[in-house]
């Protein structure tokens, strides 16, 4: 079976082509994939597979490809919304949605899992098991499409998850994969201080918010240097300080907006606790009172050790002409919403390389000029059809 999918795969690798451009020129942001979601539903009408729309908290869609023999079951997934982003690429196939763009890979995540699934259901009868594919909305903007499609219960009977990401960290052909935990985590602050405005000439007659603020910006630093152990990874950044005013007249508010990243579980707990007493000091301290919003967005992702490295065997033997390297990349400081499937199940999320030809310093995901070498589409269609025929370990 391994050596008909590979054969199928290749054949259609315009194929994948073509609907990744056709993706790329139509894009929708996080929670607005209507169309989008059309396009994949209509890809499989005819098909003799179940599908499921509408899951979760937006165009979620479930494609259940159950197998002619029993056996475990797998879940497939891709994401599929795009970002809010002027495409500055010098492509013929540009976004035609001004100020959306496919800035970090989903329409090659979508592309090539459309032409796996469609494979895959043809050779059905041959697979020991059920493979749930799952085409996730809103990956980029929290809650995100994810921890809905968990909690919806339609996943509940699969024993592992196994996704990819494009990334530009190596030519077509390279793979990638890290064990434990793979990307931070992340969670958002926002911080409204209210003191008593006043004039710049008398400071005793009015409690000043912006130097309040100040020293919250600052102190929050400490929690990283003093409160974290330096073999722990974590990031405060306050991105937004609104307290325009007049220059001589003292501001009675200001507005805060933070956002915060973490390597693990306990790193998160730990910077929720001190920020939250950083904030309850601060209305002692300066006798201004907090309104302070905590949210945990993603949770870090972890990449379940045994079935990772059981991903990196089967790719190192895969003997595949497409797949030239498999090496380890590491950890990765963005955040992940396929960490809510790795919450639940053992899952693993790997790489496939997609830098330009001839391109020594690309552009990284999310920006305006973000490209990637078309022929890893191929490469991560034959990746994941790698690991699904390993895992069954079907010849």
């Amino acid at each position: 079976m391994r050596a008909k999918l590979m054969e199928m795969l290749e054949s259609r690798k315009d194929e994948m082509i073509e609907i990744r451009r056709y993706l790329h020129q139509n894009p929708e942001i996080s929670f607005k994939e209507e169309k989008t979601a059309q396009y994949i539903i209509d890809f499989y009408k005819g098909k003799d597979v179940e599908v499921q729309t509408n899951v979760g908290n937006g165009y979620g869609i479930i494609v259940t490809i159950k197998g002619g023999k029993p056996g475990k079951n797998i879940g497939l997934r891709a994401d599929f919304d795009a970002l809010p982003i002027v495409e500055e690429a010098d492509v013929p196939f540009k976004s035609k949605n001004e100020g959306v763009m496919h800035a970090c890979g989903h329409d090659g995540h979508t592309a090539y899992l459309l032409v796996l699934a469609d494979c895959l259901i043809q050779l059905k009868d041959e697979l020991p098991g059920t493979i749930k594919i799952i085409h996730q909305h809103a990956e980029e903007v929290p809650p995100g499409g994810a921890k809905s499609i968990v909690e919806s219960g339609v996943l509940d009977d699969l024993d592992n998850v196994f996704g990819i990401h494009l990334l530009p960290m190596g030519p077509s052909g390279v793979v990638g994969y890290h064990a434990g935990y793979s990307f931070n985590g992340r969670a958002y602050l926002k911080l409204k201080i209210q003191g008593r405005g006043g004039h710049g000439s008398s400071p005793h007659l009015a409690n000043d918010a912006i130097v309040a603020g100040a020293h919250f910006v600052t102190a929050a630093q400490t929690i990283i240097s003093r409160r974290l152990s330096p073999f722990d990874i974590g990031v405060i950044t306050i991105g937004s300080f609104d307290g325009k005013g007049t220059f001589n007249v003292i501001k009675d508010s200001v507005e805060l907006e933070g956002d915060i990243r973490y390597m693990t579980v306990e790193t998160k707990e730990t910077i929720e606790k001190e920020v939250r007493r950083l904030v309850k000091g601060l209305e002692e301290e300066f006798g201004v009172t907090c309104e302070l919003t905590y949210e945990n967005d993603y949770p870090p992702l972890y990449n379940d050790p045994e079935l990772t490295e059981k991903v990196a065997t089967i790719l190192k033997n895969a003997n595949d002409q497409d797949i030239k390297e498999v090496k380890e990349f590491p950890a990765m400081s963005p955040s992940e919403d396929f960490a809510y499937y790795a919450e639940k199940f053992p899952s693993c999320f790997f790489y496939i390389a997609c830098t330009p030809k001839g391109v020594e310093e690309p552009y990284f995901n999310h920006h305006p000029k973000f490209e990637i070498d078309e022929d890893a589409l191929l490469v991560a269609a034959k990746a994941v059809g790698h690991v699904v025929c390993g895992y069954y370990d079907m010849k």
